[in-house]
């Protein structure tokens, strides 16, 4: 009667293990975003008023959370403003997250990205934009790239 009482007693146990793990929150995918930024990405390319700036934008992306480094050099003046912007490659679009202002190379931050942004990121639909004083709508360009 012992035997059979342990055997019940671990079958019990071990349905609630199953249980909890099953119940437990998913764990939520991570996403590692990059984007090479340079003014030939541009639109329209012939505003730029030099092409010799480029960078890069790296980060992570865990759930909603964002975190990301900015580098960039060869700017015509200071960073005045970053952000991720909508838009497919070759069009303009909308910021739908501010990333820096001022911006300095080397900058580190964090934000928060919806649901429905992650998909179009995924998509190649969104890019990083660099923008200064005399290239105000944006001096350098990238497409961002998610790789989960």
């Amino acid at each position: 009667m012992r035997k059979i009482g342990s055997i019940v007693v671990c079958c019990a146990l071990g349905a609630l293990v199953l249980a909890a793990a099953s119940a437990a929150k998913p764990r939520e995918q991570m996403f590692h975003l990059s984007a090479t930024l340079n003014a030939g990405q541009e639109i329209p390319k012939q505003a730029v008023k030099d092409a010799t700036a480029h960078g890069s934008f790296t980060a992570t992306l865990s759930g909603t959370h964002l975190a990301w480094k900015l580098t960039f050099s060869k700017l015509t003046g200071p960073a005045t403003a970053a952000h991720i912007h909508l838009g497919a490659k070759g069009k303009s679009g909308n910021v739908v997250v501010a990333l820096c202002g001022p911006c300095t190379s080397g900058m580190k931050g964090t934000g928060t990205v919806s649901a429905a942004l992650l998909k179009t990121i995924e998509k190649h639909g969104t890019y990083v934009n660099v923008h200064t004083a005399k290239n105000p709508a944006g001096e350098i360009r990238g497409q961002l790239v998610a790789k989960g």
